[in-house]
């Protein structure tokens, strides 16, 4: 009977001690792992939910099943005509061999890290064989109008309007594109799968976030569109300049017409004017023709003697009505 209870209490400090050293682990949702002996692969466990290992001798290592994200640096890259831009991309990836994951890269840190050298490789490799209209645009939509023109809401005579339209009007034909940045990203990551499958690793996309000119590149772009719209702004220019001497002319024009009806008037005014003088004056004379002429001699005699100086002689018919005595 002692015996019996000794290799009870036996068992039960062993069970204990098995217990304490952990021969049970769990695998939540979204969870992998590999189970190592010595460091050898034992076993993959894909599944979630409680599992056994032996205690000590046996080593879990977990991966997430889930889709994981990598984020690349910007880089710069030349395209095929050696125009540099800067290229932002990412990628989703996710582990679909835990074992090969587990004896090439080991960790999500170290995948990274070769995730880096694979994808930023690709990516500079398919960028630089392109030309740069296949690296930003995605389709030949933008060539389906070939000719962007001003608005001119400010122009009230339709023909005036159609000739600036024609003046301001501004080409934008683009050359056409074969891949696009759509098909280029799926060459990515056709050619960078090849690379991640010995890792245990599945690339989901690598998408491009962004495309930014470098500084000497936008510069270019800046300077074609100054140009573009100083060649706009001086057709402007040019059609105020023709709008000015054509209202100056016409203004000039009625300038002439009213300034030639007025002098017309005036004369005829003036003509009624010294017709009434005439009529007034020649009343007048009619009335008492000796004290007209004598009237008409003192205004003349007003009129010219402060400007003589010297008068060597009266006698002479002007000066009758001052010296001359009835």
């Amino acid at each position: 009977m002692k015996k019996t209870v000794t290799a009870l209490v036996i068992i039960a400090v062993l069970l204990i001690i098995i217990l304490l050293l952990g021969p049970f682990y769990i695998i939540r949702e979204g969870e992998q792992a590999v189970v190592t002996r010595f460091g050898k692969i034992i076993d993959v466990v894909t599944e979630n939910g409680l599992k056994m290992k032996l205690p000590v001798v046996d080593n879990v290592v977990k991966y997430p099943k889930m889709i994981l994200s990598w984020d690349g640096m910007a880089q710069r890259i030349p395209t095929k005509e050696n125009q540099f831009i800067y290229v932002d991309p990412t990628s989703r990836w996710r582990i679909t061999d835990p074992a090969k994951f587990y004896e090439t890269v080991n960790t999500i840190a170290n995948a990274q890290l070769r995730l880096d050298d694979i994808l930023d490789s690709t990516i500079r490799t398919v960028v630089s064989e392109n030309y740069l209209n296949e690296a930003v645009r995605s389709s030949n939509k933008i060539n389906q109008i070939t000719v962007v023109e001003s608005s001119l809401s400010s122009v009230d005579n339709l023909e005036e309007a159609e000739n600036l339209r024609d003046l301001t009007k501004s080409n934008t034909q683009q050359e056409n594109i074969k891949k696009g940045r759509e098909n280029l990203s799926n060459v990515m990551l056709e050619n960078a799968r090849k690379f991640t499958a010995e890792f245990g690793i599945y690339l989901e996309d690598i998408v491009i976030r962004q495309i930014r000119y470098s500084d000497d590149l936008t510069e270019s772009v800046y300077e074609r569109m100054i140009k573009e719209r100083n060649q706009i702004a001086e057709a402007y220019r040019s059609y105020g300049r023709g709008q000015k001497a054509k209202w100056e002319g016409k203004t000039e024009n009625e300038k002439k017409t009213i300034l030639s009806q007025a002098y017309a008037q005036s004369e005829q005014i003036k003509g009624e004017a010294d017709a009434k003088a005439t009529k007034i004056y020649a009343d007048a004379y009619a009335a008492d023709p000796e004290f007209f002429e004598f009237w008409r001699t003192l205004d003349s005699y007003k009129k010219t003697l402060p400007d003589q100086k010297k008068i060597m002689s009266t006698d002479m018919v002007y000066f009758d009505a001052l010296y001359k005595v009835n």
